[in-house]
């Protein structure tokens, strides 16, 4: 696997480079993230394409990368707009992908961890503010 070239790609990723994923995924691949459990390529390129549907302006930054042949561990901030009360926010979650390589270099798994609670629950409103309660309600 190229892995600067797949990091490109996830950094300058567009609405219209989604169609490219078979370039970089393997056609039984896996994947998985808090919100999705799916198999095959196409059913990937589809969560990466509803998520340009569902917030403005998302954007990758890989931050660090760990590697051999047969895997890599990502790093991630992926950065997003969303609008509130006519406002446009800007946002961030940090994240972890867990990618493994098949043979010919693409990816045949890819498991995406960031911790849904404190990255996106607890930025909305309502919520946010119970969140936030039974945080410190449990903390020691």
């Amino acid at each position: 696997m190229d892995l600067e070239r797949l990091i490109t790609f996830f950094q300058e990723l567009t609405p219209e480079a989604v169609e490219r994923f078979p370039e970089f995924y393997g056609a039984d691949a896996y994947f998985k993230d808090p919100f999705n459990e799916v198999r095959g390529v196409q059913a990937i390129a589809g969560i990466f394409a509803h998520m340009y549907r569902q917030v403005e302006a998302p954007r990758f930054e890989v931050t660090e990368r760990i590697a051999d042949a047969s895997g890599a561990m990502l790093v991630w901030d992926f950065h997003y707009r969303v609008r509130r009360w006519g406002r446009s926010e800007m946002q961030r979650i940090r994240g972890v992908s867990h990618l493994k390589f098949a043979a010919d270099g693409k990816v045949i798994y890819h498991r995406d961890y960031w911790d849904a609670a404190e990255e996106l629950y607890m930025k909305l409103p309502i919520l946010g503010g119970l969140m936030k309660y039974l945080r410190t309600l449990f903390a020691t």
